[in-house]
């Protein structure tokens, strides 16, 4: 015989707040007790943003289906359910149900002509996640505890493939993953995980250390008051590239935590032992004839590029797909074999699709010999092979661009390490430990998330709009800051910064 719950008078759990207890029973208490403590930034804004755009365009995909709405609040909203699913001849939309004291809303339920119903959760990713089963099996078991007969489940998600023909025409844009058969042993299981997260709520603040599981499968709210007062390895070992997790696992074994802590010639990789070595040093690792040697085919003018681009879930142009990286803007400093440098850029905030006049733009404003120097060049080379598969009367010129695009990154990771890097070479962990005059500190468009940001926020504005012209600035100076950084950063590592 199955556990009893005497359910309380009302709701006390719901879906999300069961999906927070599994990932942690104190991000649970804290969603609860300490929402004060809640920071969203700007990542996980935008992936609230997402899904709820998505999950509107899933029900306008759908024909003929009813919204149960909160109006009348919870009561109101399980009683427009229970008569909808009593007519049982449309879809439902939000369909709200509770069982055991726990409540959910069901994104999109549609009857199948047999007196059961298909329910579907809707995600926005390209694929189906293990975490969204959980979420399925949690929504299948309130269902049928309040009576309802399912026919089938599935986690509807993205089609990646999907490609944006039409105005206004997304059919094709979602696809459904069935998942009846693995749904069905999380369901047994909903109960205890229902009483044990109950029992985290009605007791004191859990005390669980904090480790992989705040990040898994999503970051925490609450990682940073988990964190306080902890006595973290100020050098973790973590910070070592590609393998750094595990050799912290191993050597944490042998209460290990610090890289300084480990002898010289311990680690066999050559470039981790240059990062032990320059962290337990202070002193940075610069191999200037290495830099010399590795860029001196660079032939001039040598243009330094980067791009800004915006990802949507949903394609916002046509001939787009989800996810595809657009690009809206460019910023090249374009250096003469003296040391002169002059400025060129590009930036789209009329919301059409920019492709067009970015790849015009781009073959104008860059010399037609010379490198072109990106960092992390598989980004910039793949946009403007993506270009030139789109345009074909521009492919020829685009492709020899792509053909003369030439990477600085691996450039800094063979010839520069300093410890206050972290482990990182992103351009914006390097150029804090050179000597540059230039900072990002100032700049009111910091990082590529919010440069997406700041733009699909722009192109929304009156192009009279002074708001408009102000973002259209701090994108500007942000996308001419990764270049210029790019300048300095070359010349440190050459020994070369008093150039004019």
């Amino acid at each position: 015989m199955r556990d009893q719950i005497s359910p309380p008078s009302r709701h006390d759990l719901t879906k999300t707040k069961l999906t927070l207890f599994e990932q942690c029973p104190k991000r649970l208490w804290l969603s609860v007790n300490r929402r004060d403590l809640i920071e969203v930034d700007d990542a996980t804004q935008a992936r609230f943003d997402t899904g709820h755009a998505v999950g509107e365009l899933a029900c306008d995909l759908v024909d003929g289906g009813v919204m149960v709405t909160m109006d009348q609040g919870v009561e109101g909203a399980l009683q427009q359910t229970r008569e909808l699913v009593e007519a049982g001849d449309r879809p439902i939309f939000e369909g709200t149900f509770q069982h055991e004291g726990v409540l959910v809303r069901v994104d999109i339920m549609r009857p199948d002509g047999r007196g059961g119903w298909h329910v579907a959760e809707v995600k926005s990713t390209a694929s189906r996640k293990d975490y969204q089963i959980a979420d399925l099996a949690t929504q299948v078991w309130v269902m049928e505890g309040a009576g309802v007969t399912i026919a089938s489940a599935s986690i509807r998600h993205i089609n990646a493939s999907f490609v944006y023909a039409r105005e206004r025409d997304y059919l094709g844009f979602l696809i459904d993953r069935m998942s009846d058969e693995d749904v069905r042993p999380i369901t047994d299981t909903r109960l205890p995980v229902v009483l044990q997260a109950r029992e985290t709520l009605r007791s004191e603040e859990p005390e669980i250390v904090p480790g992989p599981h705040c990040s898994d499968p999503f970051e925490c709210d609450f990682k940073a008051y988990c964190y306080r007062g902890t006595k973290q390895p100020e050098w973790p070992i973590t910070l070592l590239p590609r393998t750094g997790k595990r050799l912290a696992e191993n050597y944490e074994a042998k209460g290990l935590k610090e890289l300084t802590e480990l002898n010289p010639g311990e680690l066999k990789n050559s470039l981790h032992e240059r990062i032990r070595r320059a962290t337990a040093s202070g002193e940075a690792f610069h191999d200037r004839d290495r830099a010399r040697e590795l860029t001196k085919g660079w032939s001039f003018p040598r243009t330094y590029l980067d791009f800004e681009t915006v990802s949507s879930a949903i394609p916002r142009w046509l001939g787009t797909k989800p996810f595809q990286q657009i690009p809206f803007q460019f910023s090249a400093h374009i250096e003469n074999v003296n040391g002169a440098i002059k400025h060129r850029d590009f930036l789209s905030l009329d919301d059409q699709d920019p492709r067009r006049e970015f790849a015009e733009k781009l073959l104008a404003a860059v010399p037609r010999e010379g490198a072109i120097i990106t960092y992390n060049a598989t980004f910039e080379r793949t946009r403007i092979r993506e270009l030139a598969a789109r345009f074909d009367d521009l492919s020829s010129a685009l492709r020899q661009l792509a053909d003369r695009v030439v990477d600085l990154e691996p450039v800094a990771r063979s010839c520069w390490f300093h410890r206050d890097q972290k482990g990182s070479w992103s351009i914006k962990a390097v150029l804090p430990t050179i000597p540059a005059a230039i900072s990002y500190s100032e700049l009111a468009v910091q990082d590529g998330m919010a440069a997406q940001r700041v733009f699909l926020e722009a192109v929304e504005l009156p192009n009279s709009s002074k708001q408009k012209a102000d973002h259209g600035l701090a994108l500007r100076e942000y996308c001419a800051m990764d270049t210029w950084a790019m300048v300095e950063l070359l010349r440190h590592l050459t020994g070369k910064e008093n150039r004019p």
